[in-house]
């Protein structure tokens, strides 16, 4: 554990930074309550900070509350060192935020009993933290594939659509379907088809740009936010999808299963008037009819059709 000491007196620094080493904590110094608040906020601040009350520049009382008020995690443990000892200014010293309050001059018996409380807390802060993100991971990623689910691609969509309309810029949505799942359930079990959707996933992730979202819409169908693409540049994306599920089979137990994907694609221009639900259909339709043409194939939406033909010819007379 990391522990911060705050203290302008040298003589109680150098005791306490030397008690601490001891007890196989490592720490950090602070000689005044500026310096204090630096490494506090920073992006690597410890876990514990033992802090005097009297320090130039921002006493211990400020830091506290400066801590407590930006409310950020993980948890900071603060210990409030000193000589004042009235109730009142107990309450005073709580109240500010800190966790506990230890009054100079200490027996270092209670001081490491003191942090030995405040390691339990941060413990249980750890815990309670790793629970929040577990339960937030099972409410929006899909079990089996971990991409996003049902309901978190659709909530990415809106907030997409949103912002290309605030911001005018363009949106694409791509629509992909595993060809032929049934076939692969039934041939090879579905154990083997649940790995597949699992490989399959994991290329679509590893083929799409960092800042698109790719979600299971449901069963073997999978949803692709291009943020900031045109039809002919989503076309290009959805081509690199089919070709990372077509270039190489799937690895499932001891055998390889050769797939394929059909994708529709859909895009507004800034001017357009759709809304997410319809684009999110043109690309639905699109997909449809990758499947009736013979699938492992990209298809445009209607209406999307003209304009990628349109950049298309205009790109070839370059």
């Amino acid at each position: 554990m990391r522990i911060l000491v705050a203290e302008d007196d040298p003589v109680s620094r150098h005791m306490l930074e030397v008690s601490l080493v001891k007890w196989g904590y490592e720490v950090l110094v602070a000689t005044d309550g500026e310096e204090a608040w630096r490494l506090l906020e920073g992006e690597n601040a410890p876990d514990l900070a033992i802090l005097d009350w009297m320090m130039p520049g921002m006493d211990g009382l400020e830091i506290c509350q400066r801590v407590r008020q930006r409310g950020s995690q993980p948890y900071i443990y603060l210990l409030l060192l000193t000589a004042k000892d009235r109730k009142q200014d107990v309450v005073e010293g709580m109240e500010a935020g800190a966790d506990d309050y230890l009054i100079k001059p200490f027996k270092s018996a209670e001081l490491r009993a003191r942090l030995r409380a405040g390691e339990g807390i941060l413990d249980l802060q750890h815990q309670l933290i790793a629970a929040q993100d577990s339960l937030r991971m099972q409410a929006t990623h899909d079990p089996l594939t971990g991409l996003w689910n049902h309901g978190e691609i659709l909530e990415i969509l809106r907030r997409e659509f949103e912002r290309s309309q605030r911001e005018g810029k363009s949106l694409a949505v791509v629509m992909a379907d595993l060809d032929h799942f049934k076939r692969i359930n039934d041939t090879h079990g579905h154990l083997a088809g649940d790995t597949v959707l699992s490989e399959v996933a994991s290329r679509l992730r590893h083929a799409v740009r960092p800042y698109d979202s790719v979600g299971r819409y449901g069963g073997e169908e999978f949803l692709i936010i291009v943020p900031g693409c045109n039809v002919a540049s989503a076309v290009k994306q959805a081509e690199r999808l089919r070709e990372s599920i077509l270039n190489q089979p799937l690895p499932v137990a001891q055998e390889s299963i050769h797939a394929t994907l059909s994708l529709g694609v859909a895009a507004i221009a800034p001017a357009n008037h759709l809304d997410c639900h319809a684009l999110l259909k043109s690309a639905d339709e699109a997909l449809y009819s990758a499947k009736r043409n013979g699938r492992n194939r990209v298809e445009v939406a209607a209406g999307c059709e003209t304009k990628f033909n349109a950049v298309v010819a205009s790109e070839s007379e370059l």
